[in-house]
C-alpha cells in the first residue's frame, strides 16, 4: 500500500517524496518513483508529512523509532490500529487513513479520520477520492474500500470467465470485463442517479440485460457480497481489540 501511494504521488507530480524501509528490495522497487530512498528512519524528522505504511503488528516498533514534532503530521495506514494508540506514541498530529491499491493509478478510494490538515487533504486528493469519517466508522470503511478491490477483482474474474466460456479469448474477455466495471463505477460517481436507477436505465423490456438481472435478483449474490464486507469489518474490529489495552 505504501508503494502504491508513493507511485501515485509521483505520477501526480509536485511532491518531494523519500521512501524509508529496512528491506533493500522494497526500496529498489520504488526507487524510480521518489526523490530518494533510505534505511535511516531519522530522515523522517525532515518531512512535513510522514506516512507509516506497515503491518499492524509492527506499528509500535516503528513508532518507537520515529522522533516527530508537533509541527509534523503522521499518517498511519495500519488496519485496525486506533488513532488513540498512535497518538500516545508520537508528538505529531495523527491522521488515520484506509486507502486502497488504486492509489497507484490515482483512482484511490480512501477513508480518513483524525487531525487532517489541508496538506494531507491535498495529498489524498492527488491520488484519488477520500471521505472524512468518525473513528468508529473506520472498521466498516476498511471493509468497503480497503478490502473492496479484492471483491471487485473476484467479480471481474467471474465475468471474464463467462466471456471465455462463450468463446472470447482470455485477453479480450478481461479487457471487456475490466473496462466495463471501470466505466460503470465512473458512471456511479458522476451520475446523480442511484445504482438501482442506473440498473433500470440500462434494462430494456425483454432485452438481454434484464434477462441477466433476473438471474441476479433471484440469487443470493447480494447477500454473499454483504457477508464478505461484514467478514472484513469483523476482522478489522478483531485487530483493533488487540490494541485496546495498549
Amino acid at each position: 500500500m505504501g508503494s502504491a501511494l508513493l507511485t501515485g504521488l509521483w505520477k501526480a507530480g509536485g511532491h518531494s517524496v523519500v521512501a524509508c524501509d529496512l528491506d533493500p528490495d522494497a526500496l529498489a522497487a520504488v526507487a524510480d518513483y521518489c526523490e530518494a530512498t533510505t534505511d535511516d528512519v531519522s530522515r523522517a524528522a525532515d518531512a512535513d508529512v510522514v506516512f507509516v505504511a506497515v503491518k499492524p503488528d509492527i506499528v509500535e516498533a516503528v513508532l518507537s523509532e520515529l522522533d516527530l514534532s508537533p509541527d509534523q503530521t503522521l499518517v498511519t495506514i495500519a488496519a485496525g490500529v486506533p488513532t488513540s494508540f498512535v497518538e500516545a506514541r508520537t508528538d505529531a498530529r495523527v491522521v488515520r487513513i484506509m486507502p486502497n491499491l488504486a492509489a497507484e493509478t490515482r483512482d484511490m478510494a480512501a477513508a480518513a479520520t483524525g487531525d487532517l490538515t489541508d496538506e494531507v487533504r491535498e495529498l489524498l486528493s492527488d491520488v484519488g477520492e477520500f471521505v472524512e469519517v468518525e473513528e468508529s466508522q473506520m472498521d466498516i470503511a476498511t471493509a468497503v474500500n480497503g478490502s473492496g478491490p479484492a471483491f471487485v477483482f473476484y467479480l471481474i474474474e467471474a465475468v471474464t470467465q463467462a466471456g471465455v466460456a462463450g468463446g472470447l479469448s482470455e485477453e479480450d474477455a478481461e479487457i471487456l470485463a475490466a473496462q466495463t466495471f471501470k466505466g460503470a463505477a465512473e458512471t456511479v460517481v458522476q451520475d446523480d442517479r442511484s445504482a438501482d436507477e442506473l440498473i433500470d436505465a440500462v434494462c430494456s423490456p425483454n432485452g438481454t440485460t434484464i434477462e441477466g438481472m433476473e438471474v441476479l435478483w433471484d440469487s443470493a449474490a447480494d447477500e454473499a457480497v454483504t457477508e464478505a464486507v461484514v467478514a472484513a469489518e469483523r476482522r478489522s474490529k478483531e485487530l483493533a481489540e488487540e490494541f485496546a489495552d495498549e
